[in-house]
């Protein structure tokens, strides 16, 4: 089987969980929130840590930062062939709900390697220019409606800022235009250097 062929094989199965967590959504009305949420653990992971790796990690992340994605994800401003649907079944307490329940999860750790010493440095100079910690703060673990970046996988972090370089990812339209303003290798060091935070 073809790297593409298996792309597109894993990627079906994908949707079809999708459309299986939106009819369990759309159907489980008298759910607890703990029901609700656990069929996240689908693509988000069951102890908090997705399988694949371009799935960002929920538990422990800001709270009105996972309710502005959900509702992004809802209004179509940010879209995603798996959430876009699951999203646009959930009502607005539910949101609030599941952001503040995986908000309250503890953060789990990938165990990633810090950033060679040489790579931290290219990364703390391009993150003075850029200004990052003016919103995610100087540990880079957010606040409000700000996300956590530190200790997030690498493969998502890389994924994100190519989608904001791409505008793939439309819900904010300032990070595109810092992550085009910013050379690909000083943003390939900032990746590196917050996964291993």
């Amino acid at each position: 089987m073809s790297s593409r062929t298996a792309r597109r094989a894993g990627g079906g199965a994908q949707l079809v969980a999708a459309i299986v967590l939106v009819a369990s959504v759309v159907g489980a009305q008298s759910q607890t929130i703990e029901e609700k949420a656990s069929s996240c653990g689908a693509c988000h992971g069951e102890a908090g840590i997705p399988q694949d790796k371009t799935k960002p990690m929920i538990w422990g992340q800001q709270e009105g930062y996972l309710y502005l994605q959900l509702r992004d994800f809802k209004r179509g401003t940010r879209k995603n062939d798996e959430m876009s649907p699951i999203a646009a079944a959930l009502e607005r307490e539910d949101m609030l709900a599941l952001a503040a329940y995986f908000a309250q999860k503890p953060w789990p750790s990938l165990e990633q390697a810090r950033a060679p010493a040489e790579v931290a440095k290219r990364a703390l100079v391009a993150i003075g220019s850029v200004g990052c910690t003016g919103c995610h703060l100087g540990e880079f673990q957010g606040d409000g409606s700000v996300p956590r970046l530190a200790g997030q996988s690498r493969e998502y972090l890389a994924k994100t800022i190519a989608d904001f370089r791409t505008r793939e990812r439309g819900n904010n339209p300032g990070m595109s235009d810092l992550m085009n303003a910013t050379s690909e290798d000083d943003l390939a060091a900032i990746v590196e250097y917050l996964a291993g935070r």
